[in-house]
């Protein structure tokens, strides 16, 4: 099927963003792949695209909007305990919406799961699917296999490399709005964590090193629903007056914390597909002491915006390190290297791309 010239030509093209069913967007509090949905859109809708949200009825950010039903997070805070289907069935009414309006995009932009592979059909050509989670698993693998015609824009090179190469559309690193986030002064004499807690991303091995490097520690995040007993079985006996545990934090807290902290300690464990904090800590001007997973050495420039270690002790000695860092330089690397408006051009160019392939 030839592209259509009109779509390609079109001044201002038509674009889906359709969001997952679990939080609203922007999300309340935590939910990193609901607000990298958010600012894209704000940022694509500032370059003149005409963007149509699909995502859940309790969300706010400021486009077209379609989608009658709650979150996930809106539905359990009002009725408790929910039948175990109901991820599914608001995933099914995600695509029945995206189903009736297919006509009026020329892109079909997808942040959720699977589902949205089978409903395009010949349109998979003509869409992009963002996986915001580790693409290294068997269902990935069942996945792609199945749907080899799937364009698929990796978060990081390191996630792009476990791509199957007809799948690989580019790589687009995230950004976040260039105002959310201004910068600290680290005066705070602590050291931050902010992340699920979970075997993934290792607060244990935080409060480790903070204690080893002599620091006070903060930190902040949700109990991994995925792993609801870890928090209480390797973290909470590690909390003491020195390494507390604050939550999960909205932006303007989250902010504070990491704006006041000497260095933020991403330490984590996983094959990480990119590591949102770790670019909110940059906006801050906090330098960032990361362990080498993933992505990290793609994000987190060594010596200059942080480090990137590979051992609890390494990272004792990049805690000293990262005060004598300038902070003015890590906020002005944030904003050359990972702003919305970066983010919304990269992806803007990946829809010309596949408009007129």
């Amino acid at each position: 099927m030839q592209a259509n010239p009109a779509a390609t030509h079109r001044k201002n093209i038509r674009v889906a963003q359709v969001a997952p069913t679990i939080f609203p967007v922007p999300p309340k509090d935590h939910g990193g792949t609901e607000r990298v949905i958010h600012d894209l859109s704000i940022a694509l809708r500032n370059l003149g695209v005409e963007v149509t949200l699909l995502a859940p009825s309790d969300s706010a950010t400021d486009v077209r909007r379609v989608g009658i039903w709650p979150s996930l997070f809106s539905l359990e805070t009002t009725h408790g305990t929910v039948p175990p289907s109901i991820p599914a069935v608001l995933e099914a009414a995600r695509m029945e919406d995206l189903r009736l309006r297919l006509d009026e995009f020329d892109i079909v932009h997808c942040h959720g799961e699977f589902f949205h592979a089978a409903l395009l059909g010949e349109r998979r050509r003509h869409s992009l699917t963002t996986i915001h989670w580790r693409v290294d698993e068997l269902d990935r693998a069942i996945f792609f296999e199945t749907f080899p015609d799937l364009p698929v824009a990796a978060i990081s090179a390191a996630q792009g490399a476990m791509l199957p190469a007809s799948n690989r559309a580019g790589v687009v690193h995230h950004g976040i709005a260039e105002d959310r986030y201004a910068p600290g002064d680290g005066a705070g004499g602590y050291l931050a964590f902010v992340g699920r807690m979970t075997d993934q991303k290792r607060p244990d091995r935080a409060i480790r090193v903070a204690d080893a490097a002599g620091r006070p520690i903060r930190l902040a995040g949700t109990i991994d629903v995925g792993n609801p007993t870890y928090f209480e079985r390797e973290v909470r006996p590690l909390l003491s007056d020195a390494a507390t545990y604050v939550g999960p934090l909205g932006d303007t807290a989250k902010g504070e914390l990491l704006g006041g902290a000497e260095a933020l300690l991403f330490p984590v464990d996983w094959p990480e597909p990119f590591g949102l904090v770790m670019i909110e800590a940059m906006a801050c001007g906090t330098p960032v002491v990361a362990w080498d997973r993933g992505s990290v050495r793609e994000i987190v420039e060594d010596g200059v915006t942080g480090f990137v270690v590979s051992s609890e002790e390494e990272a004792v000695a990049g805690v000293a390190r990262a005060r004598r860092l300038d902070r003015a330089g890590v906020r002005r690397r944030f904003e050359e290297r990972f702003t919305a408006a970066r983010m919304a051009r990269d992806y803007l160019a990946l829809y010309h791309k596949l408009l007129e392939a």
